[in-house]
């Protein structure tokens, strides 16, 4: 500690020389308080705690000794005590002036500004500092006011301020201080106020590990809030430092536009600093750790980065940001490949990925050394890799040549380093990734996919885009599974390998490859087989099959598409059936036979499991090749049943003694009738096209019961019988139509909400194959009375329900809901060899009466009544009668007659004029209007109460009986009346009640009870 002669440290003579100088230039005075006051509240208004640790460290650095400091807040005061050189008369004016620092010549000094202690003013404004054994110093605002007040020349700048004063300027001897056992210095701050109470509560809070990784001097902070304690120490980080001292030439390049003290310390530091785990994996950076370029100290300059950086960085005036220039750009560039080592330095897992940067930063500096950072990685050897990277391939330079050479060769450079310790570590660049691979996979392809990291490394972290890693999907390590690397592997290698594939993604596993029994490699598990027990023995070469080598026969592969290879899937595999198909054309035609009918029996298959197999060519008994489809079993059901001449032929006997006629007819050889079976089929000509007799008309009377629909309707199950128009014995073959399994194909069909005939129901429906007769002219033996004459019984020998399905006709109902029906019906009526009775008669009109008329195209012919006898007439002559009165006007014409109130629809239905449309109806004689008797009334209480009485009624000219007329009843006689106010009443069913009670008018009392019981 050095002290002047009067045993302090020049207080007096300080304070003399800038009292002196503030009276000679009252601007200085000015200049000094807003200087001081523009630090104290702008670039180190919250730099109190930064700037007592930074001299702490700096104290410890010019003593050599491990720095310590001890931060107390007690109450309002906060007390700073550090270990270190003590407080001289050096520090003292120091801490007295401003940018003017006492350490600019102290390598690796903190402090170096000169501005850093003004941060007390901004809570305090009476601080002190002492060392152990010496006196202490003190400032004193109220002071400083008293001794600027007696300035005459400075009252008025005084005023001006509202009393504010530089603080720090005066400094005043002050007793020793009570430094704490263990430290040599204290700062001692009273607080003045409860705000700065809890800013500076705040700070303490705040204070992390990143001041001391900023000042290596100081090797720990004890911090004491009312009792309290906590240690902040620099423990469980990874550092990288870097330093330098500038060559002459340096300084006058870098720092020309840099202020005279700075280019007195021609030296450059930085440190990054990353929080690792006890694996000495990277960790984020603690929440205390302001996310900001240190330079040394916190400034505001954003760093988004997981790592701390303290780096002598030039600052601005406002010591809160960097200063742009030469120099700047030079430590940026230090910086990144500081970064850029750290990053080496650390473990290599995937954790390394989170100290990545991305491109965008939070500012200029950040954004700087993101760019220089990233320049840098992708050609730094970073990631462990499981492989060597690719060989560098040079291209010829035809540029750089005197003469061109079309024939120059490529030049290819093998890497030049070999694996580390550890195994190979490659640049971002040179390395790849295979998405979600385990360890496993990626060791099996290791050997195809250059620079491969291991498992674990996340291909869609942003750093792999930033680092230039290439992302290599599945489906491109597939790919790199080929030439001669692949060609050498043994059988078994490719099973360890399918063990290892991923199940979830058969996608991207399409095209691997599969060795094969025959010695090929074939891309690709679809189409594969993989052979299991029962088909090992099987001679299936002339069928072409891609067998898997036993040997690599994995579970991974059915998955991806390949099929075990039991007989029955053989059989379905597209190759057998190309085979099947090309039968004919086949070279060898008796070896695919053999291959097929071999398959066909150890699969058990049942004749029609498999339809295809009817292409398969076989040998028939006279030595001719025919699909097995148009052969017959010699002694099978169908032989018998038909016609001598047709296109099917005998199966061969050495073929039905080799296998059998169970496997012959599983192929399709015929025992009975053949069977279509298809799935999913569209109901139109292009779509449902199977070669059977009719099928065209079948399918244009199906289209014709249905809806109008703008597709297609599609039929889930089509099942038809074919052959039907060879059938020579229809007995014998319709005993097997209708016992199953056949009589599945009679059951109609469900299309589109609409039941409509199978093929081959509507078929033998068409055909003559009941006696000679079609089934839709023949009904159920004692069926329907209504349709007795109309149709003849079907023959006895089937079960009803056999002949329902049939065609044969059942009921009337039936028969007029069926398609055509009505219009059939029609047509019987008007056979005059059919015979039908009146009350018959009637019945039938009842029930078309029912039918819509769209249904039906009008008769030109029509069973009606005339004069009492049925007769048939020409439609032209019938005339359907709507009213009972009109009977008599029309009594020489043929008539329809049924229910009055069913008239309109018959006449609608048939196209026949009603009898009121034929004649007016008008009565021309003339009559005498006479009461209605009050017996009638009371049978009748709605009856009018005249009525017209005529000795000769005439309506239209004709002799009548009866007529109502305009409300009116007309009559010659009591029947006539009886039957006009019946008529009148709409009580035509009491017509021959009312004629008795006119008779009889006594009988009133018994009619009237009768009508009771009604």
């Amino acid at each position: 500690m050095t002290l002047d002669n009067s045993g302090t440290y020049g207080t007096d003579r300080m304070r003399a020389a800038v009292l002196s100088a503030w009276t000679a230039s009252p601007a200085r005075f000015r200049e000094d308080a807003n200087a001081e006051e523009d630090f104290a509240l702008g670039g180190y208004r919250d730099r109190l705690i930064v700037e007592l640790a930074q001299n702490a460290a700096d104290a410890a650095l010019r003593a050599g000794v491990p720095g310590m400091l001890r931060l107390t807040l007690k109450g309002d005061v906060l007390t700073a005590a550090n270990t270190g050189a003590p407080l001289d008369a050096t520090g003292v004016e120091g801490l007295s002036t401003l940018r003017v620092s006492g350490k600019r010549d102290e390598i690796g000094a903190a402090g170096r500004f000169g501005v850093g202690f003004a941060a007390v003013v901004s809570v305090c404004d009476e601080p002190s500092i002492g060392s152990r054994g010496s006196g202490a110093v003190r400032w004193s605002r109220v002071e400083t006011s008293a001794a600027v007040s007696e300035i005459p020349a400075l009252v008025g700048e005084l005023a001006d301020r509202s009393g504010h004063v530089p603080l720090l300027r005066l400094p005043f001897d002050a007793p020793p201080l009570d430094v704490p056992e263990g430290f040599d210095t204290l700062v001692r701050l009273p607080l003045r106020d409860q705000a700065c109470v809890e800013a500076v509560r705040r700070m303490l809070d705040e204070t992390s590990p990143a001041l001391l990784l900023g000042m290596p001097a100081l090797e720990s902070i004890e911090i004491d809030l009312d009792g309290s304690v906590r240690t902040v120490a620099a423990d469980g980080w990874h550092v990288v430092s870097e330093s330098g001292e500038f060559t002459p030439e340096e300084v006058s390049r870098l720092f020309a536009d840099r202020p005279t003290e700075e280019r007195a310390r021609p030296y450059w530091s930085l440190r990054w600093a990353v929080p690792v785990t006890g694996s000495g994996e990277p960790g984020p950076l603690p929440a205390t750790v302001p996310p900001v370029v240190h330079a040394p100290t916190p400034s505001d300059e954003p760093l988004d980065l997981p790592a701390l950086l303290i780096a002598s960085f030039p600052m601005a005036t406002d010591r809160r940001h960097f200063a742009k220039g030469p120099l700047a750009d030079f430590l940026v560039e230090r910086v990144a490949d500081a970064y850029v080592r750290l990053l080496r330095e650390l473990p290599r897992t995937p954790k390394l990925l989170d100290l990545v940067p991305s491109l965008m930063g939070k500012g200029e500096l950040d954004a700087r050394i993101r760019r220089a950072v990233l320049a840098r990685l992708p050609s730094t050897p970073l990631l462990p890799a499981l492989s060597a990277p690719a060989p560098a391939v040079q291209t010829p330079s035809f540029a750089d040549a005197e003469v061109y050479e079309p024939d120059a060769e490529w030049r290819v450079e093998h890497p030049a380093r070999e694996p580390e310790g550890d195994g190979w570590v490659v640049a971002g660049r040179e390395a790849a990734v295979v998405p979600s691979g385990t360890g496993e996979l990626l060791a099996a392809v290791a050997d195809f996919v250059p620079g491969l990291l291991p498992a674990g490394w996340p291909a869609r972290h942003p750093a792999m885009a930033a680092l230039g890693v290439r992302r290599v999907e599945l489906a491109d390590v597939v790919d790199l599974l080929s030439g001669e690397a692949v060609e050498a592997r043994e059988p078994s290698w490719w099973r360890s390998l399918y063990e290892v594939l991923p199940a979830d993604d058969p996608e991207s596993l399409g095209a691997l490859p599969v060795p094969l029994t025959d010695g090929r490699l074939v891309r690709g598990p679809r189409g594969t087989l993989i052979l299991t027990d029962g088909g090992a023995e099987l001679d299936l070469t002339p069928l072409g099959l891609r067998i898997v080598h036993p040997e690599a026969a994995h579970p991974a592969l059915l998955r991806l598409g390949a099929a075990e290879a039991t007989p029955r899937t053989i059989l379905e595999d597209p190759l057998t059936k190309a085979a099947v198909a090309q039968s004919l054309d086949s070279p060898d035609p008796g070896a695919v036979a053999r291959a097929v009918l071999s398959l066909v029996e150890a699969s058990a298959l049942a004749p029609g499991e498999a339809p295809w197999l009817a292409e398969l060519a076989l040998r028939g008994a006279d030595g001719e090749l025919y699909p097995a489809g148009e052969l017959m079993l010699a002694h099978g059901a169908l032989a018998g049943l038909l016609e001598s001449d047709t296109h099917l032929g005998v199966a061969a006997a050495e073929l039905e003694e080799a296998y059998g006629a169970r496997v012959l007819a599983a192929a399709g050889v015929l025992d009975g009738f053949a069977v279509v079976h298809e799935a999913d089929v569209l109901l139109d000509h292009d779509d449902c096209d199977h070669d059977l007799d009719g099928e065209d008309d079948w399918l244009d009377h199906v289209l014709d019961l249905l809806p109008e629909l703008d597709v297609p309707p599609l039929v889930p199950e089509f099942v038809a019988v074919r052959d039907l128009e060879l059938v020579a014995d229809w007995a014998a073959a319709l005993e097997l139509l209708t016992r199953p399994p056949l009589r599945a194909a009679l059951h109609p069909l469900r299309v589109a909400g609409v039941e409509v005939p199978s093929y081959t129901a509507w078929w033998l429906a068409n055909h003559p194959v009941l006696g000679g007769r079609k089934p839709l002219e023949l009904r159920l033996p004692g069926a329907d009375p209504l349709l007795q004459g109309l149709y003849e019984d079907a023959p006895a020998g089937l079960d009803e329900t056999a002949l329902s399905m049939l065609g044969v006709r059942t009921t009337l109902p039936e028969l007029l809901s069926s398609h055509g029906g009505p219009e059939e019906l029609l047509d019987l009526m008007a056979d005059d060899s059919v015979e039908v009775d009146r009350a018959q008669l009637r019945a039938l009109w009842i029930a078309l009466a029912a039918v819509d008329p769209s249904r039906v195209a009008p008769p030109s012919r029509v069973r009606a009544v005339l004069e009492g006898a049925i007769v048939v007439a020409a439609a032209d002559d019938a005339v359907v009668v709507e009213a009972p009165d009109l009977l008599q006007l029309v009594a020489g014409r043929p008539l329809v007659l049924a229910p009055y109130d069913l008239a309109e629809s018959l006449s609608e239905l048939l196209d026949l004029p009603l009898a009121g449309e034929l004649t007016s109806g008008e009565v021309t004689s003339q009559g005498q209007v006479r009461s209605v008797p009050a017996e009638v009334l009371a049978l009748l209480p709605t009856a009018p109460s005249t009525y017209v009485e005529h000795e000769k009624l005439l309506v239209d000219g004709v002799e009548c009986t009866w007529r109502f007329f305009d409300g009116m009843v007309h009559c010659t006689g009591l029947d006539g009346l009886a039957r006009g106010l019946a008529w009148a009443t709409g009580q035509w069913n009491d017509r021959l009640a009312v004629a008795a009670l006119l008779r009889d008018p006594a009988s009133v009392p018994l009619l009237l009870a009768e009508s009771d019981l009604s």
